[in-house]
């Protein structure tokens, strides 16, 4: 495996970063499964010397932190925030000017939905040197653990990513664009809003019976998937008692959701690799 894997180079890049003193590594955890970790992101959070995570960084992933490693949790629930941005981003700077090896931990992929992009302004405006390590973002990872492909010929020849839960609080979305057939529509962060999100999808021309999913807990062994329609889907998810996080799948490739789903507690035993809690050692 490392013959594909240029460790000289990764190695240089954070020499590179420590000679400017700190930096900040915004890193991607994931949707939740530490195994869907990038070699990079493993390395890191053993060499880093504090890492700054979120609520949705699960507790497999953070079992790869090393022990040397401060733990800073900064997480941002919907009305219940542990830091402001604002804070966070002061933190970031500080640490860093410190001369310390910063590691900031977010679920799914930074740069989707995870304000990296935010982030990564503030240190650049403060002259702090930063990398992005990708992860894996919670719709590819969570819809091919419920066995929705987000695309498929027959289905959808294109893909949404939105997020339910605006900055103002709102959830004013192009509905017109959401609407349209032969497409996948995959909504972060809206669970609050679902009943509202379902019933402006029928009222910009999805008929009741549009096929429609939701994911609580994705990726990991309790992971729960409820499949129905826009007409009955609040409903459903709200009978079965789905939690956050969460994530809705819109769009007819959910009827494949039956004939493809493979995730189950039987599987995750089989076909899991020993865990690789040393990839760093």
């Amino acid at each position: 495996m490392n013959a594909c894997v240029d460790i000289p180079a990764l190695c240089a890049i954070t020499a590179a970063c420590r000679a400017h003193g700190g930096t900040v590594h915004l890193v991607g955890a994931g949707p939740g499964d530490p195994e869907l970790l990038t070699l990079r992101a493993a390395r890191l959070l053993q060499q880093a010397d504090v890492v700054v995570y979120d609520h949705l960084v699960g507790p497999g992933v953070l079992d790869l932190i090393g022990h040397q490693a401060e733990r800073i949790y900064v997480g941002k629930q919907r009305a219940c925030h542990s830091l402001s941005q604002d804070e966070i981003n002061a933190l970031l700077v500080r640490l860093s000017q410190a001369g310390r090896t910063v590691v900031r931990l977010k679920g799914g992929d930074p740069f989707v939905f995870g304000r990296g992009g935010e982030e990564l302004q503030v240190l650049a405006a403060h002259g702090v040197p930063f990398e992005v390590v990708p992860g894996i973002t919670a719709a590819c990872g969570v819809s091919s653990y419920a066995g929705i492909p987000l695309t498929h010929r027959d289905y959808a020849q294109s893909c949404t990513f939105v997020t339910g839960h605006l900055k103002d609080g709102s959830c004013n979305l192009d509905w017109v664009a959401l609407a349209r057939p032969r497409q996948t529509v995959v909504i972060y962060m809206g669970l609050s809003g679902l009943s509202t999100i379902c019933a402006e999808l029928m009222a910009h021309g999805l008929p009741a019976d549009w096929p429609a999913a939701v994911v609580a807990h994705g990726t990991l062994s309790r992971q729960q998937v409820v499949v129905a329609t826009l007409a009955t889907l609040a409903q459903t998810v709200q009978d079965a008692g789905l939690a956050s996080p969460g994530l809705t799948i819109v769009g007819e490739v959910v009827r494949l959701r039956d004939e493809l789903a493979w995730f189950d507690a039987a599987s995750q035993a089989m076909s899991h690799f020993p865990h690789t809690a040393n990839i760093g050692a």
